[in-house]
């Protein structure tokens, strides 16, 4: 006889195999249990392994099934030959419930990361040129004092930078503005000037620095038109009336660096990526001309407190003072 489900006023009988329950609740809600025995069985494809899986009896299985079929109100599978065969309903069930415990899953990984760090991960925002120059050194200095501690770096241009550390969606951020966003507050960490980069075997490198008027006619690699720093060097040289050839325009300090060392022409960019750059084929000379280059540590003022975000300010101050006296080996900049 195959198995069925058979209603009555005041109850359910399933037979399932050979075994017959009797449900006296008619009205049934559906709970964790019934999604836990039911994915067990999409998982294990029989009552007797998603029996072991569950670390329960196969009755019990079978039991949370009918009490799940009957509270959803259709069946999940198809019983024949001794074994469960899953409906179009049941597979499409199962889809959901994967996700929702990839979701799951997800939650359980972050408990066990903020248990096994103790604090949990330390996030940080930055413009993407502090990603290769100033965060990677302070990062190791954390880490050296602070072992095992997990770190999240995300980059993102401005206004964007700014609105997402606003929303106090980041523990810190590195920003080059003076000002703070609002909802923030603002902690100074370096200013120096930024410089000219040189390719090798540049007449200019005979010089010690660099003046406006050396700029005369020399193909010039800028950054955006609509860059910051850009706006400012092209208002410094119209002031002073000199004309540069310009070459070629890329939107990162990085891509400038690129180009310059490839000979294309020379530039003007922040001092923290030149030094990355410095001694492989591109060389750093100072200015005569005082053009200011600030990095500002960002905290929010209504998110919570990171129990290590003083730390991890302490190491960037460090890789700050380490990066002045790189540059001054390169320069002699004494800028503070």
């Amino acid at each position: 006889m195959p198995d069925m489900m058979l209603k009555t006023r005041h109850s359910v009988k399933y037979l399932f195999f050979g075994q017959s329950f009797i449900l006296d609740i008619p009205d049934m809600a559906l709970t964790h249990r019934h999604i836990e025995v039911f994915r067990a069985l999409m998982t294990a494809g029989s009552v007797t392994k998603a029996a072991e899986m569950l670390f329960t009896s196969q009755p019990t299985v079978s039991r949370e099934l009918a009490r799940m079929e009957q509270s959803i109100g259709f069946a999940l599978f198809e019983r024949a030959g001794g074994r469960l065969r899953p409906t179009l309903s049941a597979l499409t069930l199962f889809d959901e419930i994967k996700r929702a415990y990839v979701g799951l899953e997800r939650v359980a990984s972050t408990a066990a990361s903020l248990r096994e760090f103790q604090g949990g991960q330390l996030s940080i925002i930055a413009l993407p040129a502090f990603s290769h120059s100033i965060l990677p050194g302070a990062s190791k200095r954390f880490h050296d004092a602070q072992p095992g501690v997990s770190l999240s770096i995300a980059t993102q241009e401005s206004p964007f930078l700014e609105e997402w550390l606003s929303a106090q969606r980041y523990d810190l951020g590195l920003t080059e503005h003076g000002a703070p966003p609002p909802g923030t507050r603002l902690t100074p960490l370096l200013e120096v000037d930024e410089v000219c980069v040189l390719p090798d075997r540049h007449p200019l490198l005979k010089k010690r620095a660099i003046e406006l008027k050396d700029f005369t006619d020399q193909a010039f690699i800028s950054l955006s038109s609509s860059d910051p720093y850009r706006l400012q060097i092209d208002e410094v040289f119209a002031q002073a009336g000199i004309a540069r050839r310009q070459l070629i325009e890329t939107p990162t300090a990085v891509s400038v660096c690129s180009f310059v060392r490839q000979g294309l022409g020379i530039a003007i960019v922040n001092p923290l990526t030149a030094v990355d750059f410095a001694d492989r084929h591109l060389h750093i000379r100072p200015l005569t001309v005082s053009l200011p280059f600030r990095v500002s540590v960002i905290h929010p003022e209504h998110r919570p407190g990171h129990p290590l975000a003083a730390a991890f300010v302490k190491a960037l101050q460090s890789e700050a003072a380490a990066l002045r006296l790189q540059l001054k080996s390169h320069t002699g900049q004494r800028r503070a």
